[in-house]
């Protein structure tokens, strides 16, 4: 009860909450939040929605017209052609990300039907390719998806930033080969793939002035990430320590100018423990990374 505030619980009591947070079974506690959520429905009115509407961070549109989205979608799926493209849910099962990431559940919406709003497709894509690889455990699971994500957590009050947001993703995973080389690989590529997405998006109306590549390892993985920046041409690469445990050891980041020479971070991506923790297979490796198109088309559109 340490981290549940008192003024959250004080019409409940302890006994009640800790029922409805652990001692009731789960498809009970969704039918009672279901119940509560329809009567509370029932007291709004239509002037109570229209002004939600016109204030709430969470539903109100996205600042980039949709015929946007929709050719900067195909842009970069074409880019990734090496990935298979899937259209995923808006919603994901409850604990998607902080059930296998450094992350609180707070920076999610959950719904009352034991799901939530997708926040990370990337965590989405390590459960599909989990499901895969539960099948077997030999191929190679290359995924990719252009999907608008929500979250809770405060965001910069910046151009570009939203509460929605859509972004573009993909994954990599498969058994891990001698040296690690499965690892170094689909990094690489996911490297340059987003390079190729940038260079494609230059020829269709984008301009993202300087590139910078940075690749990020724990004290035991600096061999690997000099391998990798020997392996990715055509763009600056400098090499730095990983400090945060939310990566598996290595990391990558691109960053590009923006319009006042300012770098901005459009592409973060690394390795993950997560298809470990979802399989049990302590051989398998996932390689995941993302491209912040709502931001690119924001700030980098002609």
């Amino acid at each position: 009860m340490k981290d549940v505030k008192p003024w959250v619980i004080a019409g409940l009591g302890e006994q009640g909450f800790a029922a409805l947070a652990e001692g009731m079974p789960a498809s009970q506690v969704w039918s009672l939040l279901l119940s509560v959520i329809e009567r509370r429905s029932m007291s709004r009115t239509p002037a109570t929605v229209l002004q939600q509407w016109e204030t709430d961070r969470f539903v109100l549109p996205a600042p980039v017209d949709q015929r946007t989205f929709v050719e900067l979608d195909s842009h970069l799926l074409a880019a990734a052609k090496g990935f298979e493209a899937l259209e995923l849910s808006p919603l994901a099962p409850l604990a998607a990300c902080s059930s296998v990431a450094l992350t609180s559940q707070n920076r999610t919406v959950a719904t009352i039907r034991g799901t939530e709003v997708v926040s990370d497709p990337t965590n989405v894509l390590a459960l599909e390719s989990a499901r895969r690889l539960r099948q077997d455990s030999r191929q190679v699971v290359r995924l990719a998806t252009c999907h608008r994500c929500v979250r809770a957590q405060p965001f910069p009050k910046l151009p570009g930033f939203a509460a929605h947001f859509r972004i573009f993703c993909m994954t990599t995973a498969g058994r891990e080969t001698k040296d690690r080389a499965f690892l170094t690989t689909a990094l690489v590529e996911h490297i340059q793939t987003h390079l190729s997405a940038l260079d494609r998006l230059e020829k269709h109306g984008y301009h993202f002035r300087e590139r910078h590549l940075q690749i990020l390892a724990t004290p035991g993985n600096e061999a690997l990430s000099s391998r990798i920046a020997a392996a990715v041409r055509n763009v600056p690469v400098s090499t730095s320590p990983l400090k945060q445990g939310y990566y598996d050891g290595l990391r990558f980041r691109i960053d590009v100018g923006g319009t006042a020479n300012e770098a901005i971070p459009l592409i973060d991506g690394g390795a993950f423990d997560w298809l470990r923790k979802l399989t049990s297979n302590q051989k398998l490796s996932l390689v995941a990374s993302g491209m912040g198109s709502q931001l690119a088309a924001h700030l980098f559109r002609a």
